[in-house]
Order: structure tokens, then sequence, then C-alpha cells
């Protein structure tokens, strides 16, 4: 695959062996080791009513690597949150596989190795910072599996500025602070696997632009591999180490885009000539496999 241009997606296996993707600058601080991989092969999906069955999916390949961000960018109604869904476990592909270091997803999802990260923070109201950050590393413990220890998820929390609210309720916050809860919540689970469906959608365009570097922070601290809905394509280039585009339903992937930005991003690399190229292909690329 070349990293200045979009590549058909039809090829499987981890694309990390390309000569632009071989420097140290790829791979995050924290261990790739910490990551699992995920390998998707031939996975269609319909949904079927009484009156219409509707096909979202078909033979979507695709490896991520572990430690690996990896973009999902394609229309609305293209399967990018169905394929985010089949990959979580939290519903069965018609065809296909889905492995997660060899395993089931459903096998995965009993070991507690995927974070989810939704649209809306989805906060517990009656309890504070603290509480809702910790709740499901809660369930984990009790569950015998293992979550960050509690000096990391302190680092997390002072890395998004969370410190003098950890007693605060979720009613007292911003929007863009409860997202940083949830992000924070996400990660402080140690799963090996987080699955992000457009977690910055409801926030306005300056702290969704923050909130993107605080994410990066917060995955090069764990290591986590990464699939990431958007629909944006600045985000997704900022972020991604890969951008996978979809085409139009039924989704499949049409182009993958590896993104050459040297790690760690910052925001002047917005206004670098190499990203404002990857935006340009991507958003030729979208067009191009829009209908």
């Amino acid at each position: 695959m070349s990293g200045n241009s979009l590549t058909g997606g039809s090829r499987t296996g981890d694309s990390r062996t390309g000569d632009s993707l071989t420097n140290a600058s790829r791979v995050p601080r924290a261990s790739a080791a910490n990551g699992a991989s995920v390998s998707i092969a031939g996975v269609a999906k319909s949904f079927r009513t009484r009156s219409r069955t509707t096909q979202a999916l078909t033979s979507v390949d695709l490896h991520i690597g572990k430690g690996e961000f990896v973009s999902l960018l394609g229309p609305s109604g293209c399967g990018k949150s169905t394929l985010l869904r089949i990959v979580g476990g939290l519903i069965d592909a018609d065809q296909g596989t889905v492995t997660i270091e060899g395993a089931s997803p459903h096998a995965a999802r009993a070991k507690k190795q995927f974070g989810l990260i939704p649209q809306a923070p989805a906060l517990v109201p009656w309890r504070t910072v603290d509480h809702n950050i910790v709740f499901l590393s809660t369930l984990n413990h009790r569950a015998g599996q293992s979550s960050l220890p509690p000096e990391q998820i302190d680092d997390l929390i002072a890395a998004v500025g969370l410190t003098d609210f950890r007693h605060a309720y979720p009613h007292e916050l911003s929007g863009g602070m409860q997202q940083r809860v949830a992000l924070v919540r996400g990660f402080a689970l140690g799963a090996p696997v987080l699955l992000m469906d457009e977690p910055f959608a409801a926030l306005d365009e300056i702290t969704r632009a923050g909130a993107r570097y605080l994410l990066l922070d917060l995955w090069s601290r764990t290591g986590a591999t990464v699939i990431f809905v958007t629909h944006s394509i600045p985000e997704a280039v900022i972020l991604s180490d890969r951008v996978v585009v979809m085409a139009a339903r039924p989704g499949r992937v049409a182009a993958i885009e590896e993104i050459t930005l040297a790690r760690p991003r910052n925001p002047e690399m917005e206004d670098d000539s190499a990203f404002h190229g990857h935006v340009r292909r991507l958003r030729s690329g979208l067009r191009d496999h829009h209908a």
C-alpha cells in the first residue's frame, strides 16, 4: 500500500509492512502488545422486516494490528456502526468471521476485552465523576477481570483535566467534560480493544477538536487497539494510522488510506500539506463511493 494515495480495500492482512509504516513514530508510546489484533473476513449482514430485506454489509475484509488506531469513514447508512457492533459481539454476522486474537467476538466479550465509547456519555446521574469512571472497572474486578490500577486511572483523570471535578455529578459538568469522563471510563477498563462510535458527534467544533488530542494522549498511554467510527475526514486523519473508506450500502471496504503523519500528533499538523493531502484524497474517495 502506498502512503500517498487511497488504495483498494480488497487486501487483507496487516498492512504495516509498507515502507512508510516501519518507522518508530508509527507505534504509540505504550507497548502495542497491550492491544489485540482484530481480523474481519468476508463479513456480511442483512436486516429483515416483514416487507423488506436490507443488505447492510457485504464481503468486508480487514485486519487491524495490535495497538493500531483505525477509523471507519463512509456515508450514513453504509454499515460502519453495524460493523462495530459485529466486532464487539453485540450482533452476529450472517456470513464471514471476526476474530480477536484468534477468539470469537462472544468469547472476547466474555473476557471483557472490549471497551465501548458511544456517542452519548451515558453517565450514571447519581454517581460522581470518580464513581462513574470506576463503575465498569468495579464490575470487571468482581468478575475476576483486571482493569487499570488506581494510580494509572488517576493519571488518566489528570490528563483530561478532571482532577478538580472528581466529586462532581454529571449535571454539574458541560457536555465536553461529560465526554471526557466517558473517555477515561473506557480506557480505565484496561480492555485491549476500544470500539468508539462517533464519540464526539454531539460536541461543538472547538470542544471536539480538543477532545481529539485528549483521546490521542489517553491512547498513547494504554496501547489499546482502537476502531473509531466518524463522519469527519479531518478527525479521521489526525487520529488514525489508517482510514478505511466504506462504500454506500451495502457497506464494504472500498479503499484504505495509510496516514503518514508522524506521532505524536499536534494541532499544528492540521496546517501541514501532508495532512491536507490525506484529507483531499479521502474526500475524493468518499465521493467516488458515496452512491
